[in-house]
């Protein structure tokens, strides 16, 4: 057989390939498969079973309605490593053109559900999705149990094929945005998704626009609260977080774990989260522009105190500031990426005793200690990993425009970044949109 010969050739080249000889109920099969997706023993037993069913009721083991598999039609070399590479195992019958598709015994791949990592909860479940689509789906739908669920299931890539799986609830979403969405995925069939980035490029977001198009979660809770709100849900395959859609900047200040508090202290949490973005973005540049252009605006004392700490201090104030923030950025992503014995060891080092020898060496004022110390840790108060790595960035353009131009130039950098803001949308609907759940469809 032509195809078999094809794949005992790309077996040369893929090791994890396998092509075993077998007897189902005297008839000579070839199975193949990957082995490290398939238990083969345990699904040769299933066969055989199988094959000895058949026989017992007299029926053939290969007709159509056996049920012993699924036919391909049109089964070339492309579309038997596809179903391969989907976990599946596939029956070419010797002495016959059909070729058979049917699910085997997989091996155990996927790790427990364990606790979130980069999300906490105070007052919720702690079950965190993991990198098993369909383990992440039954942990979703047990969070958000309804009959208007809808589910649609896509594979996508060639050279990396990866199942995609998109979430909304019908009545409550907006079936244009859905509509687009879905259109997007559908036309982008073909093209691999190996990470976020890859997915904004196939949805069409731009890469230079600063609202994100998309935010993920951990918490199977906040998934099924996105769900209840109107939005759509997107898992990925070997992605252990729900991609929610479209993301709008009230994402940044509210979570769904807040309603578990008294409504007051919910607002004030919330209240405190706007305090931590504008302290985030405008304290740095706010210190330059009153320390280098505009200290006239300061009260005398204020201004005379924070002169005498900058006494020794060789550099202008934007050399002084940016150097400290490298520094602090240096730190948070060292913090990050090592394990975790080793992280507070650095965030100790980098922010105890780097801080206080720069003070000591008059490299840095302590005014500006004390404010990119409040600027670091404001910038993780906003909801979600993603958006405290967002509101990173704008601090700099604002930085770079205050020691230009003053109190000025940092109303300049914010008229820009609220323009930024302004200017985002996801398949028509704004970043700065106040979403609300709907009770009924728009379409």
């Amino acid at each position: 057989m032509e195809l078999l010969e094809r794949l005992q050739s790309r077996q040369k080249q893929d090791a994890d390939l396998f092509l075993h000889r077998m007897l189902l109920a005297r008839q000579p099969v070839t199975l193949t498969g990957y082995k490290s997706l398939i238990d083969l023993p345990h699904t040769m037993m299933l066969l055989q079973q199988q094959a000895q069913n058949a026989v017992a009721e007299d029926r053939p083991l290969f007709a159509l309605a056996s049920g012993i598999g699924e036919y391909m039609n049109d089964a070339d070399e492309q579309a038997v490593i596809a179903a391969i590479s989907e976990g599946n195992l596939v029956v070419f019958p010797d002495g016959s053109d059909m070729t058979f598709k049917l699910t085997p015994v997989n091996r155990t791949l996927s790790r427990s559900i364990e606790a979130p990592t980069t999300e906490n909860v105070l007052r919720g479940s702690i079950s965190a999705f993991i990198e098993d689509i369909d383990t992440n789906l039954g942990i979703l739908k047990k969070q958000f149990i309804s009959d208007k669920l809808r589910i649609q299931s896509y594979w996508v890539g060639t050279d990396q094929r990866r199942r995609a799986i998109i979430l909304y609830t019908e009545g409550k979403a907006s079936s244009k945005f859905n509509h687009d969405l879905i259109q997007k995925i559908e036309s982008n069939l073909d093209k691999d998704i190996p990470n976020l980035q890859a997915l904004a490029h196939v949805l069409g977001f731009s890469k230079w626009v600063l609202a994100p198009g998309f935010n993920t979660t951990e918490l199977p809770q906040n998934a099924a609260w996105a769900l209840g709100q109107g939005k759509t849900v997107l898992f990925l395959d070997r992605f252990p977080f729900a991609i929610i859609m479209p993301s709008v900047i009230m994402d940044m200040f509210a979570a769904e774990n807040d309603h578990n508090f008294l409504p007051i202290f919910m607002f004030i949490i919330r209240f405190l989260r706007i305090i931590g973005v504008l302290s985030n973005m405008l304290m740095p540049g706010l210190y330059v522009a009153l320390v280098s252009v505009n200290p006239d605006v300061l009260r005398i004392e204020l201004a005379l105190s924070i002169a005498g700490s900058r006494e020794g201090v060789p550099y202008p104030a934007v050399f002084e500031t940016l150097l400290l923030l490298v520094i602090l950025e240096l730190t948070l992503e060292s913090s990050v990426r090592l394990p975790k014995t080793i992280g507070p060891t650095i965030t100790m080092v980098g922010g105890i005793i780097l801080g206080q020898a720069v003070v000591q060496a008059q490299l840095v004022s302590n005014v500006l200690i004390i404010i990119l110390a409040a600027t670091t840790i404001a910038s993780f108060a906003v909801v979600g990993f993603n958006n405290a790595v967002i509101i990173r960035l704008p601090k700099y353009l604002i930085l770079i425009l205050s020691a230009m131009y003053g109190v000025l130039g940092l109303f300049v950098g914010m008229m820009l970044v609220c323009a930024s803001l302004a200017s985002a949308s996801v398949f028509g609907i704004p970043y700065l949109y106040k979403w609300k759940a709907r009770e009924h469809s728009d379409g």
